[in-house]
């Protein structure tokens, strides 16, 4: 049975996880906490792929404030089913039970089939009592990318733009580059170190010559640079610059293609879109959009270039989860596109 101390330890287990957001591609975020009479003992996150799972930062960080004896009979929180299987790091079951773990809180069951159900069974063969499904809601929210890769081979696409209240994406040609404030572009950067890859267009990184890196230290820290893919047929006329290692060139004709290839073989669980309204709509057109961010700026602009400017969709998309915030005079809408 879930109690309010449940939801509220997995809660902290959450927090831990969404630190990892961004960082562990191909593997998915995962944070823990363990817990006895009521004391926080140790909590982890998952840092990077190869690195030990959040259950075991979280034994770790236990042991090393209070030995390894004390977690005998405690209690762990963690947002993802462990692991039981052998790959880069030895199954986090096994480290449970090694532990003396009396008690197992999980939030979601794990959809790679070679782990899915099978925690339940090894930690109660062991004497372990087993809770799944505590918060599993907000869990499965931060592991929709990697639950979509599993699941269809295919990345977690966010559109993202920035735009006047008429849906105009350039200024008038006398003006300045910028249709948001700085608060607005600082929470972009953010927004960049959550994915694994951005995804524009060569005519786009010919017109604006964007960055599309993470240009903060402090959110670069334990991650490399997002994938920068740029799709165009004419990759001679790119520019050359940092970081080429971290580059990708991409012909135009197949977006599908593009995207299943770098959950393939790049590892990529989320993408964002930074790109102009043709480009963004042929995405659109093409059903390869899961999330939507805008920023809207209070201006009007007119002009010919919309956020979305392709032939139109044959129907209207609706969005679900709406979230609005304001930074500064911006307002930036975001939300889960409607199945």
């Amino acid at each position: 049975m879930t109690s309010t101390t449940d939801i509220d330890l997995m809660s902290l287990a959450l927090d831990e996880a969404r630190k990892g957001i961004g960082k562990t591609a191909p593997n998915p975020p995962v944070g823990a906490v363990i817990v006895k009479d009521g004391i926080l003992l140790g909590s982890g996150w998952h840092h990077a792929a190869g690195q030990p799972h959040a259950e075991r930062e979280a034994l770790a960080d236990a042991f090393a404030k209070h030995g390894k004896d004390v977690v005998n009979g405690a209690t762990v929180y963690i947002t993802l089913e462990p692991c039981s299987t052998h790959g880069r790091t030895p199954p986090c079951t096994q480290g449970l039970i090694d532990a003396g773990i009396a008690r197992v809180v999980y939030a979601c069951v794990d959809r790679n089939p070679s782990h899915a159900g099978r925690a339940d069974a090894l930690l109660k063969t062991a004497g372990i009592e087993v809770l799944s499904g505590v918060c599993a809601g907000e869990s499965e929210k931060l592991l929709r990318p990697f639950f979509k890769v599993r699941e269809t081979g295919m990345p977690w696409v966010i559109w993202k733009s920035a735009m006047s209240l008429d849906g105009r994406i350039t200024r008038p040609p006398a003006e300045g580059q910028w249709l948001t404030g700085e608060l607005a572009r600082a929470d972009v950067q953010k927004l960049r170190s959550t994915v694994d890859a951005i995804l524009t267009s060569g005519e786009t990184v010919r017109r604006d010559h964007p960055a599309l890196t993470i240009r903060v230290p402090e959110l670069l820290a334990g991650r490399q640079q997002p994938w920068r893919v740029i799709v165009s047929d004419f990759p001679e006329s790119l520019p050359d610059d940092e970081p080429r290692d971290r580059t990708l060139i991409r012909p135009r004709a197949d977006l599908e293609r593009t995207l299943r290839g770098l959950a393939e073989e790049q590892g990529v669980l989320s993408v964002m879109v930074e790109a102009g309204g043709v480009f963004s709509a042929a995405l659109f057109e093409a059903g390869l959009v899961d999330e939507v961010v805008v920023y809207y700026a209070p201006m009007l602009c007119g002009g010919p270039s919309p956020g979305l400017a392709g032939g139109g969709l044959k129907e209207s998309l609706h969005l679900d989860e709406i979230d609005f915030q304001r930074f500064g005079n911006d307002i930036r809408l975001r939300g889960i596109i409607r199945t």
